[in-house]
C-alpha cells in the first residue's frame, strides 16, 4: 500500500485546556485561543494531547472541547487528535465509535504503567493502525510513560503501516531520533516534542514541533521553525535563544503548569488546573514575570 501523506509539519501547538474559576472548560476562552493560532499561523492544531490534561477530562468535556475546536477551525489547519491511551481495546473502541468528523489525524502515545515490550509496543500500533483510516503519528515520551519506544521498533511500524505517518519523539535522546530519520521508510516523518532543543532536531531534519510555548507565542516561535526548515539557521537562532529562559521556566514545575503561568500573565486564559495539578508556586510565577518585564515578545 502507498505511504499517506504527513500534513503535520512545521509549527504545531499542544492545545491547553483552559478552565474556569468554578473548574468547568472555560470554552469561551478555548475558542479565543483557537483564533488566536488561526491568526497568527499556526501551521495545526494538536487537541486532547498531554499538555490538555486530558486524563482528567471526562468524555463528555472531550467531546465538546474536540467539537468547538473543530467548528473553530472550519477545515482551515490540520487537527491532530490525542486519542491513545493503555488498554488497545478501549483505544480501538473510541476510534470505531467516536464521531472524529473534522479530525484530520490521530497521535497515540505509548502505552503508559503498564510498560510493554518492543514487540508489545509493536503490535498495539500495529493493531490501531489497522483499524483506523485515519492518519497516525506516534508519540513517544519515556519520562511520562515509563517506556522508551526504540528506533528499531519505531521504523519497523512505519515501514508496516502505510497510515503510520510520523513520530512526536520527546526521548530527548539526539542518537535515537538521528537513527529514526536515518532509516525511516520515504514519507514517514519525525516531530519535535520537546520546544528547547527543536532549533537542533531541526537541523538534522526533523518536519516540525508539536508545541507547548507556541499556546503563547505561536507566530513567534513558529517564525524560528520555519527559518530552521527553510535553512536560515543563524537567524532562527537568534529567536531560539530569546525563548531559552522561558525554555527553563515551562518546565520547572511540569507541563501544563508552566505554560498556564505563562497564559495567565499575558491575559489568554485564566492560571487554573485540575488536580493533581496545581498552578506554578509564587517563586516560578514571579520568574515568569521576571522575563516578560525583560523581553519584548512580539
Amino acid at each position: 500500500m502507498k505511504r499517506v501523506c504527513n500534513i503535520f509539519r512545521g509549527m504545531g501547538v499542544a492545545l491547553v485546556t483552559p478552565f474556569c474559576a468554578d473548574g468547568s472548560v472555560d470554552m469561551e476562552s478555548l475558542s479565543l485561543l483557537v483564533d488566536k493560532h488561526l491568526k497568527e499561523k499556526t501551521d495545526f492544531l494538536c487537541v486532547l494531547g498531554t499538555t490538555a490534561e486530558t486524563p482528567c477530562l471526562s468524555i463528555e468535556e472531550k467531546r465538546e472541547i474536540l467539537k468547538t475546536v473543530v467548528e473553530r477551525v472550519k477545515g482551515r489547519i490540520p487537527v491532530l487528535l490525542g486519542c491513545g491511551g493503555n488498554n488497545t481495546r478501549e483505544v480501538l473502541h473510541y476510534l470505531q465509535n467516536e464521531n472524529l468528523a473534522g479530525v484530520d489525524g490521530v497521535l497515540i502515545v505509548t502505552p503508559y504503567y503498564n510498560k510493554p515490550s518492543q514487540e508489545g509496543l509493536y503490535r498495539h500500533f500495529k493493531t490501531i493502525a489497522s483499524a483506523t483510516s485515519l492518519p497516525v503519528v506516534l508519540y513517544n515520551v519515556p519520562g511520562r510513560t515509563g517506556v522508551n519506544m526504540e528506533a528499531c521498533t519505531t521504523l519497523r511500524i512505519a515501514a508496516d503501516c502505510p497510515n503510520v505517518v510520523a513520530i512526536k519523539e520527546a526521548s530527548g535522546k539526539i542518537s535515537q531520533i538521528e537513527d529514526i530519520l536515518n532509516g525511516a521508510p520515504e514519507g514517514f516523518e519525525v516531530l519535535s516534542g520537546d520546544d528547547a532543543i527543536t532549533l537542533e532536531l531541526l537541523t538534522v531534519g526533523v518536519s516540525g514541533v508539536i508545541s507547548v510555548i507556541g499556546n503563547a507565542y505561536p507566530f513567534r516561535f513558529g517564525e524560528m521553525v520555519h527559518m530552521a526548515m527553510n535553512g536560515r539557521f543563524s537567524e532562527a537562532l537568534r529567536m531560539h535563544r530569546s525563548f531559552s529562559e522561558l525554555y527553563k521556566l515551562m518546565t520547572a514545575e511540569g507541563n501544563p503548569v508552566g505554560i498556564k503561568g505563562l497564559l495567565a500573565e499575558l491575559g489568554v486564559c485564566a492560571n487554573y488546573l485540575r488536580l493533581p495539578l496545581v498552578p506554578a508556586s509564587v517563586f516560578l510565577q514571579e520568574r515568569i514575570r521576571g522575563v516578560l518585564e525583560q523581553t519584548a515578545f512580539e
